[in-house]
């Protein structure tokens, strides 16, 4: 008897000899967030081959339709429940199986999940700190950082809004526009505000695009009206198809944590030669030798 409780302490604690501890092997992890970033990318490059990626003709997303964000946000989580759910099988099916005498009901099933969540995990911080390099590194080459006064928010959203403020026939030679640019930005962003471009601010840009242009006061503040108006659709239409694209990218990456845990079961069982659980029992006709399911 006593012999008999000292082998199940040595087995609840770190297993019969030869055995794997029952601990996170990172072997299977690295393996399944491999799997799933690979399949992002592929699907991902797909998407943005055919016009269903997260993507636009504008960066700013100002020109998109809300039909084009619904679609790429849809297409983002198709693609991350296929991405997540491979990851997470293969770090489920790759996951050394615990000792069977230290397993208790439902704990493989808890084991194989946590190695898929820890996949999925590990996927979405990598691809988001690749996001991150690239985002660092394009902005370190944009000639937009030339200096802090000639820098504005506006620019690239309201690019198309800023040339026509100051488009005009015939300009000098080397006239630089960058720091009238970006004060004009600046003013245009406050049209989507609640009170709107303030009265002093219009009267001011009214007269730099007078002076700039050449054109009659009166053209010159028809033109300044024209814009603020096509400002304040441009910036509200960016706005509301960034939040649908937020709002697809926040839910495919909930969705594929759920996925990942659920395929890393599916895993699991495939590699211990079991059926699958009842809530995935549908599934079992994939294994190669199904058996039947237990009868409550």
């Amino acid at each position: 008897m006593t012999v008999e409780t000292l082998m199940r302490e040595e087995v609840m604690e770190g297993g019969l000899e030869g055995e794997v501890p029952r601990s996170i092997q990172w072997s299977s992890v690295f393996a399944g967030a491999l799997a799933a970033s690979a399949m992002s990318f592929i699907l991902i490059g797909f998407g943005v081959a055919v016009g269903l990626g997260v993507s636009s003709a504008s960066p700013t997303w100002r020109d998109a339709s809300a039909a084009l964000a619904l679609l790429s946000g849809l297409y983002l989580i198709i693609q991350a429940i296929i991405s997540f759910g491979f990851g997470g099988y293969v770090a489920g099916r790759t996951t050394r199986p615990a000792p069977a005498l230290a397993t208790i009901e439902d704990d493989g099933e808890r084991r194989d999940g946590l190695h898929g969540l820890i996949a999925w995990a590990l996927a979405v911080l990598a691809g988001a700190a690749l996001l991150a390099l690239l985002g660092a590194a394009a902005l370190d080459r944009s000639p937009m950082r030339s200096s802090a006064s000639s820098t504005s928010t506006a620019e690239p959203l309201l690019s198309y809004e800023l040339d026509k403020l100051f488009r005009a026939p015939r300009r000098a030679p080397n006239v630089d526009l960058r720091e009238a640019r970006a004060e004009a930005g600046r003013i245009l962003m406050t049209s989507s505000s609640h009170s709107g471009v303030a009265a002093d601010d219009r009267t001011y840009l009214v007269q730099q695009v007078a002076a700039v242009t050449g054109l009659a006061a009166p053209d010159a503040e028809k033109r300044v009206d024209a814009l603020i108006a096509d400002a304040k659709t441009a910036i509200n239409r960016a706005r509301r198809n960034s939040i649908i694209v937020a709002f697809s990218v926040a839910a495919a990456t909930l969705i594929g944590a759920a996925v990942a845990w659920a395929t890393a079961v599916a895993g699991g069982r495939h590699r211990d030669g079991e059926p699958l659980p009842n809530w995935m029992a549908s599934s079992n006709r994939f294994h190669r030798n199904p058996r039947a399911m237990p009868v409550p």
